[in-house]
């Protein structure tokens, strides 16, 4: 930092011209001081000086040499830093220092490096770096003074070897024309170094040497002298190498010993040939015998490669007898590192070097390394194929030419590791068929079984355990290589297409390829829609064609199967990695190849479908199976429908009913579509195999001991029987009905009846559908009789199933319906009066009636002549009304009745109901008869669409909700009684409850204002049926199967009864009483009987219904159930997890609660429960109701108690009061954009002294937030004088903030400074914040101090101590970038002080 001071100003005086003002109190000030702690602080120093010394250099050095010439006895940290300065200044300006300066660097530099004969490695190596960096351009002047200290028979000093090593590096042409001078004159050094750190620089230095001589030779076109030779150097280098190999390379010390082996291995390339034949023998050996001695390979390896490289070019003879050798030493070294290739980018290089020393081999000696590398793949070891398959791949890669010939010898060998079983074998065997692809080997015999290979490990299954050893290549590691290198094949080896195409194809139908339907479907689209675009004719396969008829036969026999070539695999589509999507687009693409006419059908209908599949996740695969089931039974229907093959058909028909799920209801379906539709065109087949099914042992019970498991047996065979019945109406619907209605008697209904059985089926919804059907389409009187059958059997005091409704909804079926939107309450209350005690009502009812009806007609905009021959039958009927016989008015009712019922629209068949409900009380009996047979023919004609209406209609009605009649409370009760009846209401009665407002806002009174909250009547009334519902026992299994949304209806719905006004006619405490009794009763339902003890003894529920003690009673709630209930708990956090953002303040209260007791128990640790807990009651946090936001705290406070271990988990999340702060300071800047500066000018200077501490905070959030709101402060503060002190107070924190690490704190400072700039009192510094104080364009924040300090000293004199005092406060600061900024803006500051102290 002292540098910073005190160099700064000075620095700053290079940039206007002026002498450099170095006084002798400003340089012995830099003595004492220290760099800075932060190495971002010292980069920022060393680029100041740089930026100066770019415009000055002669400047900037001389006054560094000068520094460092008169203290010698800085310390070492400084000395470095003014050391990097001037290599900085010279290494960029080095064509502008003169030439004097720059000899007075390079003494300056070799004294540094070679004043202390210690070797200190930042000071010598930095002064080091200065030779270097001049001895790019002026490399006589520095081999002048090197040369100086690198005398004959004195051994140098350290660095001057090191600096003459980097220097070959960095200036290879300047160089080498001293190099021969310099290896005679180190020779004779050699044998003088005893140090081992001595001989490492030497070895070093001539590994450098060599390297740039070989550049040198390389580039001869480029270089100076072009008559340069390898000779020139080779008796020095050989010398060299005498003295490195024989003597250095036996040290003990490993680092010298890699050295000295790297620098031999640049060596060799230099040496006479002669010579390095002759050493070749002892080389090798030497070599191979450091991979024992040395832990590093890398080094080794390049050096040896180098060796070998030498040694083939030269064409050494010698080698050939080290040859196996060699090769059994680097296969062992291979294997080695093959083995450890996973554990670190290192051996990774390690591998990048040994690689290539087969390259020079397989150059001179190609048959032997082959048959060397083929041979050992033989071995059975798992290490050492490895380690081959790595050498083969490079070989393949990287010798291209050579390994021509010998390709099917390597399609040949490759076969027995494929068959390995190990997975680490198998990932080496795909990187080899990947190379050999790209090199042309699949497309040669054998290459087939390349791609199968691929294909299988594509399909390989999950393994389902973690890998004990992390080496270890598990099924889904390889799987997934596999299928992007069958993609990668697809996509990047154009010659593979006709390889693949069509023949990957029949991988589509194997059982054994199914786990590889995506990949293997994905390449297939690839390549056909590259075919087709390009509109080649291989794009349409022949299947009759030789070698395809495979393919074909496949085809064929998928089409006749369950597995249905791709079709089948969208009825599960995330199934086997996801392939309903890629077959449905293979479907797409081989359209054409399948039939001409599918292409028009499949390219509408398939995109839907992939546009559904696109955004559905695995969680909507049922509904998925709904809407595709259909299109995939269809397709085999057709399939079979096409067929000629009767015996095929019924041998598929056979396998479909034989191994279908019949427990499956969506597949029952299917299932009885598929065979309706093979049944268009095989209706005699079909039929037979239903008869033969319906006779087999699938309908027979198998027995149980003591007959324990009668009812599970019973239900199967009872679906069973459902999937026969549904067959029997899908051949009924399909079949063509010239054929079918021959064989309804004798062969479908016969069949249905030995099998109609009201016990368990007609709970099917496949059933009742297939029954709607049947009659539906087979329009004959006796199958009413029929139906009327199904009627009787039909208990006659109970409705225990939908028959009735079912024969009388299809019946009605058959008739025209007609729309009025006339009332029908009249027709409702006329139709009985036919069959009054006088003649003259009955014949006055009907006149009425015919009226009515054309009344109709012409409201429907029928003309006035129009005569409807329906209605007009009605006059026919008055001659038998006057018949007093009551049978004969009855049939005339019910006639009558059937001419009305063809023209009541749907929406009032209602109320034509209920009219007639009315009328069975009538005051006359034969009225009430009367009544009974319309509503029956009524019924019987359009009773299908009255079920749904009926149920809401009555569920609706005031009287059925009415709380405090007994006989409301039986109805309850009685429907109760019914599981799949109780079910139903209980899953309307909650989605009712979870819509519907829980109360109502009223005004007190017109002269008093507020409101009060009234309970909602109809979320009462609904709540009282509910709890009356669970009362019976019967009720037990639908209420349990929906306990956790039943749980949190009810206790949602007891936060929002608690504390308001009943309704009128009920007392204050039914309100929140009647929840809570239904939530206890749903606990003893659920037999949760500790829970309901541990509530009782702590009365809870008086608690809960209190409002004062309501969350209290709740926390009691969630106690109970933390203990008792652990197991039901993710379900019901789940269903509470949306009313925390409900609307209503009382329902959040009641959630909260809970949720924050749950915290207080282990329990939601071990059930995963936590983060889910505490993410919520953080959202809470900010909740607008303060009883919320206190259960929030509370429930982040319970984590201690709970799940301790979880604090130091969650030690990193922000604490609440870091929290409740942001949120205060963030809500107070909206609500100041509102508010009038006569509300907020008293409490300005308030807030801004309390938000001024967080100015500071290390909370990025908070810090921006604080800044934020001080700017919206600023327009009530505008003309204080308090409030412009204030704001100088804190402008020094906005000022270095523009700095800020952050960019939001960046931009929110920005703002706060153009905002409140009409405050500060200035309106220089004003119109400067306001022009470059921009969000969205950056600042040069030096230029921007310096000219704003020049403004500041100009118009506040008086405050320059206090922003002195203020600037010092920020060297401490958290931040490098603060820090920084604070002693520029000291400097600064002192640099214009000191110019006007000059002025004056």
């Amino acid at each position: 930092m002292y540098i910073i001071l005190i160099l700064y100003p000075h620095l700053l005086f290079l940039s206007s011209g002026q002498p450099l003002p170095i006084k002798r109190k400003d340089s012995s000030s830099l003595a004492p001081g220290t760099n800075d702690k932060d190495s971002e602080v010292q980069e920022q120093v060393r680029k100041s000086m740089l930026t100066l010394g770019k415009q000055q250099p002669d400047r900037v050095l001389a006054m560094c040499q000068d520094y460092l010439l008169k203290h010698p006895k800085l310390v070492v940290g400084h000395r470095v830093v003014i050391l990097q300065t001037i290599e900085l200044v010279v290494g960029c300006r080095i064509e502008e220092i003169s030439s004097s300066r720059i000899k007075s660097i390079i003494s300056l530099a070799s004294d540094e490096m070679t004043r202390s004969k210690d070797v200190i490695p930042d000071w010598q190596q930095a002064a080091s770096n200065i030779l270097v960096a001049i001895g790019n351009k002026h490399i006589n002047d520095i081999m002048e003074e090197i040369l100086s200290k690198f005398q004959p028979g004195v051994l140098p000093h350290f660095f001057v070897v090191q600096t003459l090593a980097n220097l070959s590096d960095s200036n290879v042409y300047g160089m080498v024309p001293f190099l021969n001078a310099i290896l005679g004159t180190m020779l004779p050094m050699l044998n003088m170094a005893k140090q081992d750190n001595m001989k490492w620089v030497f070895s070093s230095a001539l590994c450098h040497f060599s390297d740039s001589i070989l550049e040198y030779l390389a580039n001869l076109d480029k270089a100076p002298d072009p008559t340069v030779r390898k000779d020139t150097f080779s008796g020095e280098i050989y010398a060299a190498f005498d003295i490195l190999f024989n003597n250095w390379l036996q040290s003990r010390e490993p680092k010298l010993r890699l050295t000295v082996a790297e620098a031999v291995g640049s060596m060799c390339h230099l040496m006479a040939n002669d010579k390095l034949e002759e050493q070749i023998p002892k080389l090798i050996p030497a070599f191979l015998s450091l991979y024992k001695k040395n832990n590093e390979h890398y080094i080794i390896s390049k050096s040896l490669c180098q060796v070998i490289d030498a040694s083939v070019n030269m064409g050494s003879r010698v080698l050939e007898t080290q040859l196996e050798s060699l090769l059994f030493a680097l296969h062992q070294q291979m294997v080695t590192l093959v083995l450890l290739l996973l554990q670190s980018v290192h051996v990774r290089l390690k591998c990048i070097f040994l690689l290539p020393l087969t390259l020079p081999l397989a150059n001179a000696f190609p048959d032997r390394l082959v048959m060397f590398v083929l041979q050992k793949l033989e071995n059975s070891n798992e290490r050492s194929r490895t380690g081959s398959l790595s050498v083969l791949r490079h070989l393949i890669n990287s010798a291209t030419s050579l390994m021509e010939t010998k390709k099917l010898l390597i399609l040949a060998s490759i076969r027995q590791p494929m068959a390995d079983h190990s997975n680490k074998v198998k990932k080496r065997v795909v990187q080899v068929i990947s190379a050999m692809a790209h090199h042309g080997y699949l497309e040669l015999e054998g290459g087939e079984l390349m791609v199968r290979f691929i294909v299988q490990h594509c399909a390989l299954p999950d393994t389902y355990q973690r890998p004990t050893d992390p080496e270890e290549v598990t099924n889904e590691a390889l799987r997934t290589m596999c299928d992007n290198t069958l993609h990668l094949l697809t996509t990047t080896v154009g010659r593979l297409a006709d390889v693949l195409w069509p023949k990957l194809l029949y991988y589509l139908t194997p059982s054994q390829y199914s786990n590889a339907t995506t990949p293997l479907c994905k390449s297939l689209i690839v390549l056909g829609n590259k075919k087709k675009n390009n509109q080649e004719t291989s794009f349409k396969i022949d299947f009759t064609q030789e070698g395809r008829w495979k393919i074909y036969r496949h085809f064929i026999s998928a089409k006749c199967d369950n597995n249905l070539l791709l079709m089948v695999c969208v009825v599960f589509p995330f199934s086997s990695r996801g392939h309903g999507a890629p077959s449905l687009s293979l479907l797409q693409v081989l359209s054409v190849n399948i039939h001409p006419k599918t292409e028009t059908v499949w390219d509408k209908e398939i995109p839907p479908l992939l546009s559904l599949l696109e955004g559905m996740e695995i969680c909507g695969h049922n509904i998925f199976m709904h809407l595709i089931i259909s299109f995939l039974y269809r397709c085999i229907g057709v399939t079979l429908q096409q067929s000629f093959n009767k015996e095929v058909v019924k041998k598929q028909l056979q396998e479909i009913l034989l191994t279908a799920r019949h427990n499956d209801a969506v597949e029952r379906e299917g299932i009885a579509m598929g065979i309706g539709l093979c049944a268009n065109s095989h209706l005699e087949g079909t039929l037979a195999k239903l008869d033969e099914f319906g006779k087999s042992d699938a309908f027979k019970k198998s027995p149980s001991i003591f007959n324990l498991l009668k009812e599970r047996n019973d239900v199967e065979v009872e679906k069973v029987k459902s999937t026969l019945i549904l067959c029997y109406g899908q051949v009924a619907l399909n079949a063509p009905p010239e054929k079918i209605l021959n064989r309804i008697d004798q062969d479908i209904l016969r069949c249905i009846s030995k099998h109609f059985n009201t016990k368990v089926i007609w709970n099917c919804k496949q059933f009742q559908k297939l029954i709607f059907l049947f009659f539906f389409y087979l329009c004959s009187l006796r199958f009413v009789y029929f139906g009327q059958d199904f009627i009787k059997a039909e208990p006659a005091d109970l409705l225990r199933t939908p028959i009735r409704h079912l024969v009388m909804n299809t019946c009605a079926f058959h008739t025209t319906k007609m729309i009025f939107s006339d009332d029908c309450s009249l027709l409702g209350r006329l139709s009985p009066r036919c069959s009054d005690p006088r003649p003259a009502v009955r014949t006055s009812a009907i006149d009425c009636i015919y009226t009515l009806l054309y009344i109709q007609l012409r409201y429907e905009g029928f003309s006035l002549d129009y005569k409807d021959e329906g209605v007009d039958c009605l006059l026919l009927f008055k001659d038998r009304l006057e018949n007093p016989d009551h049978s004969v008015l009855y049939k005339t009712c019910s006639d009558l009745t059937k001419v009305m019922s063809k023209r009541l629209p749907q929406q009032q068949l209602t109320t034509f109901v209920f009219m007639l409900f009315e009328g069975l009380v009538d005051s006359q009996p034969n009225c009430c008869r009367a009544s009974s047979v319309i509503l029956n023919t009524v019924l019987k004609n359009r009773g299908g669409g009255l079920q749904d209406l009926v149920t809401l209609r009555h569920l609706h009605s005031p009287f059925f909700f009415a709380p405090l009649c007994s006989w409301t409370s039986e109805m309850w009760m009685a429907l109760g009684a019914d599981p799949v009846v109780a079910n139903q209401i209980i899953e309307m009665v909650m989605e009712k409850l979870l819509i519907m407002a829980p109360y109502v806002d009223k005004k007190e009174s017109m002269m008093r204002g507020g409101s009060t909250k009234c309970l909602c009547a109809l979320h009462f009334q609904m709540t009282c049926g509910l709890k009356e519902l669970l009362l019976n026992g019967q009720s037990q299994e639908p209420a349990v199967s929906v306990f956790p949304q039943l749980f949190s209806c009810l206790t949602v719905r007891l936060g929002a009864s608690v504390g308001v006004s009943a309704p009128k006619d009920i007392y204050p405490f039914f309100c929140s009483r009647v929840a809570a009794d239904a939530l206890r009763i749903l606990l003893a339902r659920a037999q949760l009987d500790e829970v309901m003890k541990r509530l009782d003894e702590d009365n809870a529920w008086d608690a809960m219904r209190e409002p004062s003690t309501h969350v209290n009673g709740v926390t009691l709630l969630a106690r109970a159930m933390a203990k008792h209930a652990g197991p039901r708990l993710p379900a019901i956090v789940e269903c509470l997890c949306p009313s925390l953002n409900n609307i209503y303040e009382c329902q959040r209260v009641t959630v909260t609660a809970f949720f924050s007791e749950l915290l207080s128990h282990h329990v939601v640790t071990e059930l995963m429960l936590i983060d889910v807990l505490m993410n919520n009651m953080m959202e809470r946090i900010s909740d607008p109701c303060c009883t919320v936001r206190m259960l929030a705290v509370r429930g982040l406070g319970n984590i201690a108690v709970g799940s301790p271990e979880k604090v130091r988990t969650h030690k990193k999340t922000p604490t609440l009061g870091k929290l409740i702060t942001l949120e205060a300071m963030s809500g107070l800047s909206k609500v100041l954009l509102h508010l009038d500066k006569k509300n907020v000018h008293l409490l300005v200077v308030y807030i801004f002294m309390k938000i001024k501490p967080f100015l500071e905070s290390e909370n990025d959030d908070i810090r921006c937030a604080s800044i934020l709101l001080m700017g919206n402060l600023s327009k009530f503060g505008s003309g204080e004088p308090v409030f412009k002190d204030q704001i100088h107070n804190v402008l020094v924190s906005l000022l270095l903030h523009l700095v800020d690490p952050n960019p939001k704190v960046v931009k929110a400072c920005k703002y706060a400074m153009r905002v409140c700039a009409p405050v500060v009192g200035s309106e220089q510094i004003t119109a400067m914040f306001q022009n470059h104080l921009h969000d969205d364009k950056s600042l040069h924040y030096g230029e921007f101090i310096n000219d704003l300090t020049k403004y500041l000293i100009q118009d506040f004199p008086g405050m320059l101590n206090f922003y002195h005092i203020s600037v010092i406060q920020f060297f401490k600061s958290n931040w490098p970038e603060v820090r920084a900024g604070a002693a520029m803006f000291i400097g600064t500051a002192a640099f214009e002080l000191h110019i006007i102290n000059l002025g004056s």
